[in-house]
């Protein structure tokens, strides 16, 4: 008999992680943040989903500690409030990194990719990969370059 069926494994951390974020909305917030996004307004241009699935899934991200209000007032404006990346928020991105290599691996983009992430010292393209050598340092967020890829269509 498999495992599965002798063992309870409802507590698995995937299935865990996957409730946490694995709703593609969120995922989608999740990589808009990540290019640099902060503001409702910009989210929902940018996701063109409506603007009340947008605010549940911005509280619920932020109730889970995923991205956190920061308030800003412009110049005769009403406060609004920006969403930024926490460190728990950061810490998925190299899950999402590895999700985007795994479509370039199967399903490339006849343009190539839309993003580039490198290492900012370097340039050198940075890979998500699993490792067992203790000597491999993971790279810290500030130390990597989201740009850009030839994949990426200007539009209009």
């Amino acid at each position: 008999m498999h495992p599965r069926f002798l063992y309870d494994l409802d507590n698995c951390a995937i299935l865990g992680a996957l409730d946490e974020v694995g709703d593609g909305w969120t995922l989608r917030i999740l990589r808009e943040a990540i290019y640099g996004l902060t503001r409702f307004d910009d989210f929902a241009r940018a996701l063109g989903c409506g603007r009340g699935v947008l605010s549940v899934r911005l509280k619920a991200m932020t109730a889970a500690g995923l991205i956190e209000r920061q308030a800003y007032a412009e110049p005769g404006q009403r406060r609004r409030f920006e969403y930024h990346l926490t460190e728990k928020g950061w810490d998925l991105v190299p899950s999402l990194l590895t999700l985007g290599q795994w479509r370039e691996r199967w399903a490339p983009s006849p343009d190539g990719p839309t993003a580039r992430v490198t290492e900012r010292a370097t340039g050198r393209p940075v890979a998500a990969l699993l490792s067992a050598d203790a000597r491999t340092r993971p790279l810290a967020m500030d130390e990597v370059r989201v740009a850009l890829g030839p994949g990426a269509k200007r539009i209009g």
